[in-house]
């Protein structure tokens, strides 16, 4: 699986001579981000929907695409989405639907994606199309023959609607397989308004500044963060933008590739820093052990209720964090507002993720789901929802619900391929995307025990060689 790494270590296959002057284009669009936010309080909750766009579609949902009839046909869709991310993504699926005459049928896989694929293809009952979450399922989906490249309608919605970039991280040797449907922003921290308000806490811009935040809150009889530790994904995210931003891209890169080890002064500053951050007496929400039994969605609500006393005032993670609020019945733009992730080192970081759509039984249903997810029409289905952002750049603003997302979906896009996708999702599944094994398990290991930097890094180093193999 080194291939996996090399290949997408840099996602976007740029020369690391113009890293620092993409990583201080995105800082730009980052801080523009802020002041937007900032700037647009509660804004508007309904989109526009109503009259014509400029399609020339009815109801706000445009018809750029050409899709072949279906009546009869058959398709099953897996995705490692529940709740609110599963009921969005199925009113696509039934646009799709009403526009084919196909029936398609949604299946919630698990965690980790490729076994869950693996026990349904050894069965005889794959699905037709699965959503995968990571770089390196993409790659393994290929190695093992399962997945069946993109057709020529799907591969022309991508050049006509996505920048080089969001297309080259769906190819595995230069052949296209993967379409980016979701994309998420993982720089970013949530905060409980009416705490920081009660605390006279302002939103930082360095860790350092973080750091004074954090103890602000404290100050104020609040718990300052709030960490869904029990899923290792969000502790991943949290070590990629403190490395990111004081180890820099290119450092970064060969991180992702392993062409350096865990066990290089580049990580131990970085685990570091994090782990003083992690074991500061009270300022995770439940300790260490509590945060370790505190899944992600857990970790939004307890930040968002409980009126002026919930058990924490802010929580880090993506833009799909929205939808957890909504569902902890706070207001985006009014409880709960965002900062980008602080500056560790001379830039802030922006770490990128998203879901891609991978046909496992071609057919011609099959590639005109993936030619439908490609382009505009889909994407503007759930944007309307909330809860998510498109890589696409012909998906209209006006799709968005709030003026929050329009500014999130907006900075995605000028950013074009300014970024750095997320590490763990590149490695092999094994090391990056396993829940109790390789990075996950570790940086749980080294949340309850921060002070052991040499014994992560020894952990992280082991598991990593033997994923990537040697």
């Amino acid at each position: 699986m080194r291939k996996t790494a090399r290949q997408s270590g840099n996602a976007m296959g740029r020369e690391p001579r113009a890293a620092r002057s993409a990583r201080a284009a995105a800082a730009v669009v980052a801080g523009a981000l802020v002041l937007t936010l900032s700037a647009c309080g509660g804004g508007d909750d309904k989109a526009d929907k109503g009259g014509k766009d400029q399609t020339g579609a009815t109801g706000g949902v445009p018809n750029t695409v050409k899709l072949p009839k279906l009546d009869g046909e058959k398709l099953q869709v897996t995705a490692v989405w529940t709740g609110t991310e599963q009921k969005n993504f199925k009113k696509v699926l039934a646009e799709f639907e009403k526009r084919t005459g196909a029936e398609v049928t949604y299946v919630a896989g698990q965690d980790p994606i490729i076994n869950y694929l693996g026990s349904k293809i050894a069965g005889g009952a794959p699905p037709d199309v699965a959503m995968l979450p990571q770089v390196g399922a993409i790659q393994q989906a290929v190695d093992k023959k399962w997945a069946k490249p993109a057709g020529p309608d799907a591969v022309a919605q991508l050049k006509k609607n996505y920048s080089p970039g969001w297309q080259k991280i769906g190819q595995v040797d230069g052949k296209q397989y993967g379409v980016y449907f979701k994309a998420a922003n993982k720089s970013l921290i949530w905060y409980n308004t009416k705490v920081f308000a009660n605390a006279g806490a302002k939103e930082p811009k360095t860790w350092k500044d973080f750091q004074t935040t954090s103890q602000t809150v404290y100050d104020s009889g609040v718990t300052p963060m709030s960490v869904g530790g029990s899923d290792g994904w969000v502790l991943t995210d949290w070590f990629e933008n403190v490395y990111l931003s004081q180890a820099g891209p290119e450092m970064y890169d060969k991180l992702a590739k392993h062409e350096i080890k865990w066990t290089d002064p580049s990580v131990k500053k970085a685990l570091t820093t994090l782990g003083e951050y992690w074991g500061k007496k009270d300022y995770l929400a439940g300790g260490a052990k509590g945060t370790l039994q505190t899944a992600f969605p857990d970790s939004v609500k307890q930040t968002f209720t409980g009126g002026d006393q919930p058990k924490a005032g802010m929580v880090f993670e993506a833009d799909f964090a929205g939808a957890n609020v909504q569902d902890a019945k706070a207001k985006v733009g009014t409880d709960a507002k965002i900062f980008p992730f602080p500056a560790v080192g001379q830039e802030a970081p922006v770490v990128s993720g998203g879901d891609a759509a991978v046909v496992l039984k071609d057919s011609k249903a099959s590639q005109a789901l993936l030619t439908f997810l490609a382009s505009p029409d889909a994407a503007t289905v759930w944007a309307q929802a909330g809860g998510y952002l498109s890589p696409d750049k012909n998906v209209p603003l006006t799709a968005y619900p709030n003026d929050e997302q329009r500014s999130m979906a907006k900075a995605l896009i000028d950013a074009g391929d300014n970024f750095r996708y997320d590490m763990s999702d590149q490695a092999p599944q094994s090391f990056g995307g396993t829940p109790g094994k390789g990075e996950w398990k570790d940086l749980q290991d080294f949340l309850a025990n921060p002070k052991d930097v040499a014994g992560a890094q020894a952990k992280l180093e082991a598991d990593a060689a033997k994923a990537y193999g040697g």
